[in-house]
């Protein structure tokens, strides 16, 4: 390559490295290189191959660099048996709501233990493009974010924004600064047309419109409109919860919010914005009093808890494997449904006396699997909102009902075409019937064999797949996983920790 060629990649090396706050150093502890390595690459005066290019890639966390370089495929090869610990991680979806919410604040926000995976990634970078600093602190992933004096909102990455559903959440804080701003549509999973109206009904009462058009929400803001009663919001919904709570908080009176969702990271925002000095009562429970502030100036810390989704991954993992695994800081309030369901099917588990999270709020066990001989539950599974079956847990009784004895009927009646992704396990042998695009009906038990299967588009079929891929006979292909970089942090390099076989590869471009 010549030599302005490797300069250019020098420096789009060395801004990639200081954007994500590390040191020559750091860098080359990472890559297993010298730090004098680095100093050269960066200057453009080393040779570089593809291969180290794309390593370099990943150890900075940025696409930058993978220009030329085809998507990220895992080769599996099975049937495995895993066996040791694994410790579950801070949860994505309470991360990528505290980064919203870190708007609210104009002093120093420091997030703890962070996931690291491509939904916070592109938040950041949508953060960073309005002006807001942000800096990994340690290879804790903690995270320090300071924003601006004032917001840059028309100077908004609209590419990073796109590639995320959580930028939606930024309506509720930014209504509070600017009277009118333009937000990219909300991309992510395909997971159907999920409509953005509940978030409108919950914060027309703080003087929020919003229209669509030309690929973007153009938000106007009444500041004379206040709540004057109790916001009814028409769907439990996650998001839309923590979109009208952020609103709250920055609304110096008392707002109500009904209906409200009790699930785990809408009770981690809450734990923040009483950081921020916030006044929510009723958490854990649909009504929600919020008192807020008309300006919130204080410099935080918090721990977001860890993640039950995460944790019930590990638990598919180990029971469609038949393994003995221990699974620590598993966030047990958020999982009881799923393991009351679990030990019906005939799953045996040992569980640890409960502790703190870092937190200090939410409870933790460890859990260890035991061998077990599984069977079909006697009623359907279907998800409900907390303290019921997660919704985003209901996927993994899939691939668990394959390898039970009988029939099971999966109910997933939020999203219109999920269920349908549930339907490859069919490629690997699993006997999956869709009965319509909300119930499918598995039978089991299953002898999955190898296959090489494109990779669903939506987050969790996608794991599913790979977790049937552990227990399959011979070598199977996931193909194009950024999907499950989007909501996991380094699962297949967890998993070969506990003895998994998964071979990271890419295509290079012709």
């Amino acid at each position: 390559m010549s030599e302005g060629y490797k300069g250019r990649i020098g420096n789009l090396i060395r801004d990639a490295r200081t954007h994500r706050g590390l040191t020559q150093a750091q860098l080359a502890d990472r890559l297993g290189t010298s730090q004098s390595a680095i100093n050269r690459i960066e200057k453009g005066q080393q040779n570089l191959t593809l291969e180290t290019i794309a390593r370099i890639s990943e150890a900075v966390d940025s696409e930058i660099v993978s220009l030329g370089l085809g998507p990220v495929h895992l080769r599996v090869t099975g049937p495995t048996t895993l066996s040791g610990s694994i410790d579950v991680k801070t949860s994505k979806n309470a991360g990528v709501a505290l980064l919203c919410a870190s708007l609210l604040n104009r002093g120093r926000t420091t997030l703890r233990k962070v996931a690291r995976i491509e939904e916070v990634n592109r938040l950041i970078e949508v953060l960073n493009s309005l002006g807001v600093h942000t800096r990994w602190l340690n290879d804790d992933n903690d995270l320090e974010i300071v924003p601006p004096r004032e917001l840059r909102l028309d100077n908004v990455d609209e590419d990073a924004a796109r590639r995320t559903r959580s930028v939606i959440m930024f309506l509720g804080p930014l209504l509070h600064r600017v009277q009118s701003f333009d937000l990219p549509y909300a991309g992510g999973c395909n997971l159907g047309t999920r409509t953005v109206e509940p978030h409108m009904a919950a914060l027309r009462s703080f003087g929020l419109e919003v229209k669509a058009s030309e690929g973007a929400y153009h938000a106007s803001v009444d500041p004379k409109i206040v709540p004057g009663r109790p916001i009814v919001l028409t769907e439990r919904g996650d998001t839309v919860t923590e979109n009208a709570l952020m609103a709250a908080a920055l609304h110096p009176g008392t707002t109500v919010i009904r209906n409200a969702s009790s699930n785990y990271m809408v009770q981690d925002l809450c734990f923040y914005l009483q950081r921020l000095g916030v006044q929510v009562e009723g958490i854990g429970t649909t009504t929600l009093s919020v008192t807020g502030l008309e300006t919130i100036d204080v410099d935080v810390d918090y721990a977001p808890a860890e993640d039950p989704i995460e944790a019930m991954s590990l638990l598919a993992a180990a029971i469609v494997t038949d393994s003995e695994i221990t699974i620590r800081r598993v966030p047990i309030e958020f999982l009881e449904i799923e393991l009351a369901t679990l030990e019906e099917m005939g799953f045996r588990y040992e569980r640890s006396e409960e502790y703190d999270a870092a937190n200090g709020k939410t409870r933790l066990v460890d859990i260890r699997t035991k061998h077990s001989t599984l069977h079909a539950p006697n009623d359907k599974i279907h998800p409900m909102p907390f303290p019921g079956l997660n919704i985003d847990n209901l996927p993994f009784f899939a691939v668990i009902a394959a390898v039970a004895t009988g029939q099971t009927l999966l109910h997933d009646w939020v999203y219109e075409n999920r269920a349908i992704y549930l339907t490859e396990l069919t490629k690997l042998g699993g006997q999956v019937k869709l009965l319509d695009p909300h119930r499918v009906m598995i039978e089991g038990p299953t002898h999955f064999s190898g296959a090489e299967i494109v990779c669903p588009p939506a987050l969790r079929p996608a794991v599913v797949i790979l977790l049937a891929m552990l227990a399959s006979k011979g070598t199977s292909v996931l193909r194009s996983t950024y999907v499950i970089a989007r909501g996991y942090e380094d699962l297949a390099e967890r998993l070969n920790e506990l003895g998994a076989n998964i071979e990271p590869f890419r295509d290079l471009s012709s």
